[in-house]
C-alpha cells in the first residue's frame, strides 16, 4: 500500500491507497472536493464538517440511486444484516479513524 497527498477543500490530507488504485482514488478525492466546494460556494454554509456531512448525504443520496455493487470484501462491521453496506458503520469507522491520528486508511 502506498501513501498519496491529496487536497480536498483546500486541506492536505494523506490517504493509504491500495497498488493500481491511485486513479479509482484520485476521481473520489475530485468528487468530494467538487460536492464540498459547491456547498461552500453557495454561501449557507461555512463549518467544514457541516460542509462535509452535506457533500456526504449528497454523493450517498447519488450513489443510492444507482444499481448496487458490493464492495469487495467488507469487513463484517460494516455490513448490514441484509448484505448491503451500512453506511452507518461506514461514518463511524471514518470517525473513529479521523479522531486517532487524522488519516482516513
Amino acid at each position: 500500500m502506498k501513501q498519496m497527498e491529496v487536497t480536498i477543500l483546500g486541506q492536505s490530507y494523506l490517504l493509504g491507497c491500495p497498488d493500481g488504485g491511485e486513479r479509482d482514488l484520485l476521481e473520489a478525492v475530485a468528487s468530494v472536493d467538487r460536492e464540498m466546494s459547491a456547498i461552500r460556494d453557495g454561501g449557507k454554509v461555512k463549518a467544514r464538517e457541516r460542509i462535509a456531512v452535506l457533500a456526504a448525504l449528497n454523493l450517498a443520496y447519488a450513489l443510492a440511486g444507482r444499481p448496487a455493487v458490493r464492495a469487495p470484501q467488507p469487513s463484517s462491521s460494516s455490513v448490514a444484516p441484509s448484505g448491503e453496506v451500512d453506511l452507518n458503520a461506514l461514518v463511524r469507522r471514518v470517525d473513529e479513524v479521523l479522531s486517532a491520528n487524522g488519516q482516513l486508511l
